[in-house]
This record gives structure tokens, C-alpha cells and sequence, in this order.
């Protein structure tokens, strides 16, 4: 889907009384994604899943099955947050520092007049470690009764713990969205324009914060992004041989 068919699937969806959950894989994601089952289940398992990485959307159109469009969980806080803003869909934002989710609250309503944000939490690191800091954020999220929730804590925390959220808000719809926040609150730069259309944001993020991504970027996910589309290119060839072989006979 594009993203504007995302947010009207979502509006659909919440008219219906029905939840959901929004995962956005990029490169990082798919690779944790292939050598871990579980991680895998947990994708597979979300209602909507969307490329959020431009080497995704090369390989599905080296391989024959390409998507609409590059879908980010940075873009879809804003058109998710002006549909519920006319729609009237109490919000909730859940991560980043303190004080960056309250800082973005007040970002998405200025730009969305109307927009309804019911809660926020900025729980300290490490707090869904232990079962009772998971119980305390996922408390305050359910008395809110928000019909849309943004999870920005990264994956896989934040899809673990939109797991144990779904039980028990199952109308409500789920977004985990990495660092978006943090991007709707202007305290994490994003790439412009042009870089993201080129497939050149990591690169943005790697200059801005080189200790943090550097192994992420250029040890893991480069080499993955790599492999990736050679292997989408092979199989290709192979789809396309072989039908070529059965047209024949």
C-alpha cells in the first residue's frame, strides 16, 4: 500500500471496531528478521507491513513483485495523526526521552488542528526488562483509551510490547515507529528530501550520530542491503528461466 492507502485502511479498519498492528522493516529489521523465527513470527503477524527502506523497494522490483512506494514510520505519524485529527482518534505516544514525547504531542497538534492526544509516557530505558515496567507503561496506555498508539522504542521492544498492548485494547491500532517521535519533535534531524528518495538516509543518520550506527550501518547493514538485492536479482533470473522453460515445452 502507499502511505495514503495505509491511513485510509486504518480509518476502515477503526470504523469496523477492529484493531491493528503497523510494523515498517527496513534493512535492520529484515535482517534481525532472517536469522531469528521468533522475530520473524512477530512481523508476520502484524496486519500492515510496509517497506520503510529503499534497498526493500529495489528488491521487490528486481523481483518482479514491486511495492508502491517507501512507507516510513516518520511519515506515517504526521498522515495518521491528520487523519485522526479529522477523524477524531484519541492519540497516544509512547518513547523516547523525557520530555520528547510531550515536545512531538504539541508538534502534531499545531500542524493538525483538532488532533486529540490522550497521553504520553517517556518510561526510562530498560523498563519493559522486568515485568512490572511493563505492566506500569502498558497501565497508563490502556486507562488513556487511545484508538491510535505510536511506539517509539525500536525494534524489537516496541513490537513485544504492542504484543501484550493488543490483549487489552484489541480496537485499537498500533504503530511501532522507531524514532519518529523523536523526528515530530524536531529533537532528531531527518535527512532531506532528495536523500531519502535516493536511498541515502542512513547515511544522513550515520554523519549525525557515527558512534551510536556505525556497526549498525556499515558492518551489518550495508553488507545485508547488499546481499539482499543480489539474491532478489538471482531469483529473478531463476522465475524467469524457468517459465521460459515451460513455454517452450
Amino acid at each position: 500500500m502507499t502511505e495514503g492507502e495505509v491511513a485510509g485502511w486504518v480509518e476502515g479498519e477503526l470504523a469496523a471496531g477492529r484493531g491493528g498492528h503497523i510494523v515498517t522493516p527496513n534493512v535492520d529489521i529484515c535482517r534481525a528478521v532472517a536469522g531469528d523465527a521468533a522475530l520473524r513470527e512477530l512481523v508476520n503477524g502484524a496486519e500492515v507491513v510496509v517497506a520503510d527502506g529503499m534497498p526493500l523497494v529495489w528488491a521487490s522490483r528486481l523481483l518482479g513483485t514491486p511495492v508502491p512506494e517507501r512507507v516510513t514510520g516518520a511519515d506515517l505519524i504526521w498522515s495518521l495523526s491528520d487523519r485522526a485529527a479529522r477523524c477524531g482518534w484519541p492519540v497516544y505516544l509512547l518513547g523516547g526521552p523525557p520530555g520528547v514525547a510531550a515536545a512531538a504531542a504539541a508538534e502534531l497538534a499545531s500542524r493538525h488542528p483538532g488532533l486529540r492526544v490522550c497521553g504520553v509516557d517517556a518510561p526510562p530505558y530498560g523498563f519493559d526488562a522486568t515485568a512490572r515496567g511493563r505492566r506500569r507503561a502498558r497501565r497508563k496506555v490502556v486507562e488513556a483509551r487511545p484508538s491510535l498508539v505510536f511506539v517509539g522504542l525500536g525494534f524489537p521492544r516496541q513490537d513485544l510490547l504492542i504484543g501484550e498492548l493488543r490483549r487489552e485494547l484489541p480496537g485499537a491500532w498500533f504503530v511501532g515507529c522507531g524514532a519518529a517521535i523523536g523526528f515530530a519533535a524536531g529533537t532528531v534531524s531527518r535527512a532531506p528530501g532528495w536523500m531519502r528518495g535516493a536511498g541515502l538516509e542512513w547515511l544522513f543518520r550515520l554523519a549525525c550520530e557515527p558512534g551510536r550506527l556505525a556497526r549498525r550501518y556499515l558492518v551489518d547493514g550495508v553488507p545485508f542491503a547488499l546481499r539482499l538485492l543480489l539474491s532478489s536479482a538471482v531469483t529473478r533470473l531463476r522465475l524467469s528461466g524457468a517459465a521460459g522453460r515451460r513455454s517452450a515445452l
